[in-house]
């Protein structure tokens, strides 16, 4: 699982990037298939573990970034109409 990791962040590669098309084959084929081995090595009850626990944390941390989500629009609405206000009353006035 490292090397995959190490591959995919590495700037060095098999077949350099610079080179046309060919340059990117290695990076759509190696990584998903160290992706696969990775997947097909993990214990399944492990797998079906780790699955449950990402999705209680997932569920938990979308409560809390909608709220934050609702807060910056309501404050991108207040300033952009403060921000239209003025203009119109400059231009108009």
């Amino acid at each position: 699982m490292l090397a995959i990791v190490a591959y995919a962040a590495s700037p060095i590669d098999l077949i350099p990037d610079f080179i046309p098309v060919i340059g990117y084959v290695d990076d759509l084929i190696i990584i998903p298939l160290g992706i696969a081995l990775i997947v097909k090595l993990v214990p399944v009850n492990v797998w079906r573990e780790c699955e449950a626990k990402a999705t209680e944390e997932l569920d938990a941390s979308l409560t809390a970034k909608s709220v934050v989500v609702v807060v910056i629009g309501a404050i991108w609405v207040v300033v952009s109409t403060v921000v239209v206000l003025s203009v119109y009353r400059i231009w108009y006035s």
